[in-house]
């Protein structure tokens, strides 16, 4: 008997328990123990980089409009957007037509002021605005495409809602993920005359893959987990986005509507493949 618990003594560094004891060997709570420990560090850091990844760069404005231009402010989802309005030309009548100018992921209206002049210069006024969690705009806890599209709506009722503009002549030009946010919320019926994009991402996998290819991140196991944290912190399950992809959405959309739609990707993007706009249109025409 003394050799029995030698034995179980050298082996598993534990002893004979009374009744009523844990049973478990110290080297097994050990063991145990420590992949618990390596779990709970590696989901740690799996939800950071979810998080990380969800959470857009504060770009400060670095420029301001070279023509007149009016600050403003206007709620969306219980937050402050900032934007600039900037009137047409003196010489246009009242009521003006107006563009929209939505900037991408991590950047801010002062980064996509080189849309402004030419559009303006063509008579238009122009609305550019810091979407939630970017530039001067307040922050949000989980940023999504779903953002843009719910401040791109916010921006069109504070425009719409200015006497000078003509709300039947509005349109918008929407630039990377502010141009899949412009297509959603053309897929719920968005009072415009025209859609531009440029650069945009088509659908959610090229939105995930591009992102940790930017942070140097696997894209495996990480393409196929993080998404899971991003819509869990949006309160909606991944299934439920697919089921409105914005792809199937639009083509439906189109066949009942007379809405103009201009789609343009530079072949130079190294963030969002061109290839993302073949999906939109089989057969592009190359510039």
């Amino acid at each position: 008997m003394k050799f029995n618990v030698q034995f179980i003594l050298l082996s598993y560094d534990g002893y004979m328990p009374e009744a009523g004891e844990d049973r478990c060997p110290v080297k097994a709570r050990t063991m145990i123990g420590g992949m618990l420990a390596v779990a709970a560090v590696t989901a740690g850091g799996l939800w950071q980089a979810a998080v990380k990844s969800q959470t857009p760069r504060k770009i400060p404005i670095t420029m301001t409009p070279p023509m007149p231009f009016e600050d403003v402010t206007f709620d969306s989802g219980g937050g402050r957007v900032h934007g600039w309005f900037i009137p047409a030309r003196a010489d246009m009548p009242k009521p003006w037509p107006l563009v929209i100018i939505a900037h991408g992921w991590g950047s801010n209206r002062s980064r996509v002021l080189r849309y402004a002049r030419p559009i303006w210069e063509a008579g238009y006024a122009l609305f550019m605005y810091d979407v939630r969690s970017h530039g001067a705009s307040d922050p949000v806890r989980a940023a999504s495409a779903y953002l843009f599209r719910d401040d791109l709506l916010a921006a069109l009722k504070y425009t719409t809602a200015r006497p000078e503009i003509d709300p039947d002549a509005i349109g918008v030009l929407g630039h990377s993920l502010g141009g899949l946010g412009t297509i959603l919320a053309v897929t719920e019926g968005i009072p415009v005359s025209a859609v531009i994009t440029d650069s945009m991402p088509s659908q959610f996998e090229v939105i995930v893959s591009s992102e940790l290819r930017r942070r140097r991140l696997p894209l495996f196991p990480l393409a196929q987990l993080i998404p899971r944290i991003w819509f869990w912190r949006l309160g909606e399950s991944l299934s439920s986005y697919r089921q409105r992809d914005p792809v199937i959405m639009l083509n439906e959309r189109r066949r009942g509507m007379q809405l103009p739609m201009l789609m343009v990707h530079s072949k130079g993007d190294n963030f969002i493949p061109r290839v993302s706009l073949n999906i939109l249109c089989p057969k592009p025409i190359r510039l």
